[in-house]
């Protein structure tokens, strides 16, 4: 699951990244609007967490919400913000918002309503995925093959999430890297976790092709 992040904040930025990135979650840290709004269409995130105020445009995450529903994402959208009057709140959810987060809150309510929002969102969309003998439960992230439980890890996942959803694709090693580990240069790593992805369910679940990898289909 990737999570566009718009905080303009350092400290609470770096820490609600650490937290969701603890989680397995992918996440694009966007310090301000112009960034946003480059880092949404890349990134076709799953979740957006959004401060409201930025030095920009004090209804900055306001302003983006806005922009993205008309630009039709369906995905939800969580407000970060200090204001609390049910006037604010009122407008955040009229805009397109789906939940709002009063400054400061803890990182285990942050998580607790991410989780909520993601599994109301993949619920919406079929939480769960089945191509051939692999059968994939996108919230409960778990993976059966073959009937067979595969237990896999956060990353393991996250890198098979990303075939899943889209199984005729071909990504490039870069891509990859900047959708699961969020650094396009991270290259190797990706050729790692897909090595323990064959080895955990068959060597031809992701082929090499031109271009880079896509989901496969056994012999």
């Amino acid at each position: 699951m990737q999570v566009l992040l718009l905080e303009d904040e350092p400290r609470l930025g770096r820490a609600v990244e650490g937290a969701l990135k603890a989680q397995g979650y992918g996440v694009r840290w966007a310090k301000g609007l112009e960034e946003a709004r480059d880092a949404f269409l890349e990134l076709e995130p799953d979740l957006m967490v959004l401060d409201v105020r930025l030095p920009e445009d004090p209804d900055g995450g306001f302003r983006f919400a806005q922009e993205v529903r008309q630009a039709g994402y369906k995905g939800p959208i969580l407000f970060l913000t200090a204001r609390d009057t049910l006037e604010d709140r009122v407008f955040g959810l009229d805009l397109g918002g789906d939940d709002y987060l009063v400054k400061p809150f803890h990182l285990e309510e942050l998580l607790a309503r991410v989780r909520a929002l993601l599994r109301r969102g993949a619920e919406a969309k079929a939480s769960r995925v089945r191509l051939g003998p692999l059968e994939a439960d996108l919230v409960g992230r778990a993976v059966r093959h073959r009937g067979r439980r595969v237990d896999l890890s956060l990353k393991e996942f996250a890198l098979l999430e990303v075939f899943l959803l889209h199984p005729g694709r071909v990504f490039s090693p870069e891509e990859l890297a900047e959708k699961v580990f969020g650094d396009v240069e991270k290259v190797g790593a990706v050729k790692v976790y897909i090595h323990y992805l064959r080895q955990k369910l068959h060597p031809q679940v992701i082929r090499t092709v031109p271009g880079g990898y896509r989901l496969g289909h056994e012999p």
